[in-house]
C-alpha cells in the first residue's frame, strides 16, 4: 500500500499542460518554465523550444523544434535520441514502447531508458521519448537519481498530439 501511496505524493502535483506554439499536450507534475534558443539539429538551425521544471528531484522537459523540411525529421529524432545518451555516456539503451496519440508515424520514434553519469560523476537515469507531429520534432525527459515507474507512466503515458 506504501509503495502505491508513493507515486502520488504531494511533490508531484500532475497537471495538463499546452505549451504555447506547440501540437502536444503533455502532463507535468509542476509548474514549467519555457526558454528557447537556437541549435543545429539534423544539419539545420532549429527554433528549440523547452519547457522544463523539477518536483521529487527529478527535472520533467518537453523541448520541441520545427524543420523546414520534411527529410530531415528522422534525422532530428535519431539525433536527439544520440545526444541524450552522450550528454550522460550512456550506453546501450533500454527501448522501451511508446504510444503518442496523434503522432506523424516515424520508424525513429522512441522511448528509452538511460543510466548514465552526470558530468560531476554521480550517477543518474534518463528517460526519453522523440516523436514528430508533421515537422515538429518533440522530445519528453525525465532526469534524475531515481525515477518513479507511476510517475513514468503519467508524464509519458499523458503525451497527445491531436
Amino acid at each position: 500500500m506504501l509503495l502505491a501511496l508513493s507515486g502520488c505524493s504531494p511533490s508531484l502535483d500532475w497537471r495538463e499542460v499546452r505549451p504555447q506554439d506547440s501540437a502536444v499536450v503533455a502532463m507535468f507534475p509542476c509548474r514549467p518554465a519555457s526558454h528557447a534558443r537556437d541549435v543545429q539539429l539534423a544539419g539545420a538551425k532549429v527554433r528549440l523550444t523547452l519547457h522544463a521544471c523539477t518536483a521529487g528531484d527529478i527535472t520533467w522537459a518537453l523541448a520541441f523544434g520545427e524543420l523546414a523540411d520534411p527529410a530531415r525529421v528522422g534525422p532530428a529524432l535519431l539525433e536527439l535520441r544520440e545526444s541524450a545518451a552522450a550528454n550522460l555516456q550512456a550506453a546501450a539503451p533500454q527501448v522501451l514502447p511508446l504510444k503518442v496519440e496523434g503522432a506523424t508515424p516515424n520508424e525513429h520514434m522512441a522511448r528509452l531508458s538511460l543510466q548514465g553519469r552526470l558530468p560531476d560523476g554521480r550517477p543518474v537515469q534518463e528517460q526519453l521519448a522523440v516523436f514528430a507531429k508533421g515537422l515538429r520534432v518533440y522530445q519528453a525527459t525525465a532526469v534524475g537519481a531515481r525515477l518513479p515507474a507511476e510517475g513514468l507512466e503519467v508524464f509519458f503515458g499523458g503525451l497527445k498530439a491531436p
